[in-house]
Formats: C-alpha cells, sequence, structure tokens
C-alpha cells in the first residue's frame, strides 16, 4: 500500500536516512502517481541529498496537482536557491508565503532571495548582514513520528529516458530538440528559469515525461520559447553570454569558454575574427577569397544541376530534405519536391520530360 510506504519514508527521513526516504517515497509514488504529497516529500529528501534539480522537479510536479500545497513551494524555492535560482525561487517562495502568511520560514527565505538578486545586479543590499554566510538550509520539517530501523530496500536502476534529446549552439540561442512524435500541444508545458528548464509531457494513459536539467549557462525567460511539431518539440534558450555551451547541462568542472562575436549595430557586417599563426595569414581574407571563387565557379550541365540540389538540401529544414529524398528516389529521379505535405502520404510517381517514357530496367 501506497500509504505504508509513506509511512515508512516518514520514518527513515526522521531517522536521516534519506536516501531510504527517497527511495520508498518513489515506490510509494508508482502506486500513486497523482498524490502531490509523495512528490512534495519525495523534494525535500532529494534537498537532504543535494539532488537539487530533481527536488526542484518533484516540487513543480507537486504544484501541479496540487497549487495549494504551501509545502510544495516552499520546497521549489529553497531547491533553487541551492542552484542560485534566486528569481525563481522568489516567484515560489511568494506564492507559498500567499498560501500560508503565518509561516516565518517564507519571509526569510524571501529576504535572502532578495539579497541575493541584488548582489547578482552589483546592488549590495543595505539590511544585509556582514558576515552572513551564503549557503541557504533547507528549511527544518516539523517531525511528528517516532523513528525506526526499516530494512534496507535495493537501490532502484533509473529508467531510460522516454523521449531523446539534442542540441546546438547559435550565437545567441541554444536551440533543444526533444524527439517526442505527435504529442498534442495541451500535453507539453515547458518552464524556464534563470539557469533551470522544466519540460513536462502529460498524456493521459501513458506515463508523464519530466526532464529539468540545471542548464549550462544563463537565460533570458522572457526571451524563451517553444514550439510543438508533429515529430518534435523545439526550444529555444536565449544566451545571457554569447558564449558556446559545450554542454547542454552545469558542469562544476567545465573549463574556459570562447566568446561568439555577435554582430550588432554598425558592426553587423563585421566578418568573425580567427587566432592568428605564426605565418600571421589572413585568415579572413583568405575565406573572403574562397568564398569569391566559389561563386563564381561556372559550372555546366549536371554539375550545376548537382550543385543547386546540394544547395537546396543544405538549406532545407527536416521535412523538406525528407521529401526531397522520398520524391527522387520513388519517382526513379523524375520528382523533387520540398513539399513533404504533398509527398509524405503517398507515393510519388515518375513523370518524364515531355517526349520521353519510363523504363524499368531488368536486370
Amino acid at each position: 500500500m501506497a500509504s505504508d510506504l509513506k509511512l515508512r519514508a516518514k520514518e527513515a527521513f526522521v531517522d536521516d536516512n534519506f536516501e531510504l526516504a527517497a527511495e520508498l517515497y518513489t515506490q510509494a509514488l508508482n502506486l500513486a502517481q497523482d498524490d502531490a504529497d509523495l512528490y512534495a516529500d519525495r523534494a525535500q529528501a532529494n534537498i537532504k541529498l543535494e539532488n537539487y534539480t530533481e527536488a526542484v522537479s518533484d516540487a513543480h510536479r507537486a504544484i501541479e496537482l496540487d497549487p495549494s500545497l504551501s509545502k510544495a513551494y516552499l520546497r521549489k524555492g529553497t531547491a533553487c536557491m541551492k542552484l542560485e535560482e534566486y528569481q525563481t525561487a522568489k516567484t515560489a517562495l511568494q506564492a507559498g508565503f500567499d498560501l500560508s502568511p503565518g509561516d516565518t520560514r517564507f519571509n526569510k527565505l524571501i529576504k535572502e532571495c532578495d539579497d541575493r538578486i541584488a548582489e547578482e545586479s552589483g546592488v549590495i543590499s543595505s539590511t544585509k548582514i556582514s558576515g552572513t554566510s551564503s549557503s541557504v538550509s533547507p528549511p527544518s520539517e516539523s517531525a511528528d513520528e517516532s523513528g525506526k530501523d526499516e530494512e534496507k530496500i535495493l537501490p532502484v536502476t533509473p529508467a531510460m529516458p522516454k523521449y531523446r534529446h539534442d542540441y546546438y549552439n547559435t550565437p545567441t540561442e541554444v536551440v533543444l530538440t526533444i524527439f517526442a512524435k505527435g504529442i498534442p500541444q495541451e500535453n507539453v508545458n515547458v518552464d524556464f528559469g534563470q539557469q533551470a528548464l522544466t519540460v513536462s509531457i502529460d498524456v493521459p494513459g501513458e506515463e508523464s515525461y519530466h526532464f529539468q536539467p540545471r542548464l549550462f549557462g544563463k537565460i533570458v525567460p522572457s526571451n524563451c520559447r517553444y514550439e510543438v511539431l508533429p515529430s518534435k518539440i523545439e526550444i529555444r534558450l536565449s544566451k545571457v553570454d554569447p558564449i558556446t555551451w559545450t554542454s547542454l547541462e552545469f558542469n562544476k568542472d567545465k573549463t574556459s569558454l570562447q566568446k561568439i562575436n555577435v554582430p550588432s549595430g554598425s558592426s553587423a557586417s563585421r566578418k568573425p575574427s580567427y587566432p592568428s599563426s605564426k605565418s600571421k595569414t589572413d585568415w579572413d581574407k583568405l575565406e573572403a577569397e574562397v568564398k569569391k571563387e566559389e561563386s563564381d565557379e561556372k559550372l555546366d550541365g549536371d554539375a550545376a544541376l548537382n550543385k543547386l540540389f546540394r544547395d537546396i538540401f543544405r538549406d532545407a529544414d527536416d521535412d523538406m530534405r525528407r521529401a526531397m529524398q522520398k520524391s527522387f528516389v520513388e519517382s526513379n529521379g523524375t520528382v523533387l519536391s520540398t513539399n513533404w505535405k504533398d509527398v509524405g502520404s503517398k507515393k510519388v510517381e515518375g513523370t518524364p520530360p515531355d517526349g520521353m517514357e519510363m523504363k524499368k530496367w531488368e536486370y
């Protein structure tokens, strides 16, 4: 029973066996997947285990299931502060305070957020006490259960992600693609933090999908957006700093990053600069010469046609490329279409040029 597992989890938590508590909460959630209280309690166990990203995800899910559960906002705020997501933390804590104005823990953490936000903005709050530690202690929980020893449970092997994802950099954005096919728009929820991302996919009758990484760098939430497409979910993360993300998720051991030159104003036409070598090669000039040679190259016949097809294919999106490949193969090289809606649901018949006829070679 989920209630029995929940009780055992609380007892393990009181005994400071946070790993066992989190595991028991997980087993309980397998039996009661819509129990907001279980998600909130597992979030607290994850905070104790310093699994802050998982804690935010659990608290966020608890809030989705029960928006009136004040402790879920408290735990989301606490975990976000540990991730240095102070603005997101403050928003959650303020919502929790509105539900429980008598809980002084919210006031204390909201003030801590204000101080940290002021520091990040370069303005030190006049009310901040000198020498205060920057660490944020998780709020204490009232323990009304008596502790008792429990048998050890074997760890559960984490399941493989339900959907594959990939990403790439542009000078101003990171474009994340989650390959989830045929998902209705209303079943997708994406939430942006300063350095956190929450993606939830809830399809009735299927296991929920939650993806919530702490991001490699900071983003501008108001400039981020996402789009639900037939074969994928495309998420565009607006970077605060024009740097190349060497991974999607934050890594404490990340090395120094190379700035990307972002065109702006009068410098919009400026070419990217390259590090000079010992031979003092002018790479900008060399690049310009190569591009000029390519554009001035005169091609005839099949070579010119092949170059045209390569250029179209290179600049096409996924659906256009699929349409080109399908139409060219099925028509035996006589039709080249870039409209997937037109050719995706039917076989493309060959269309020979005027005055010619299709013949099938016999081997």
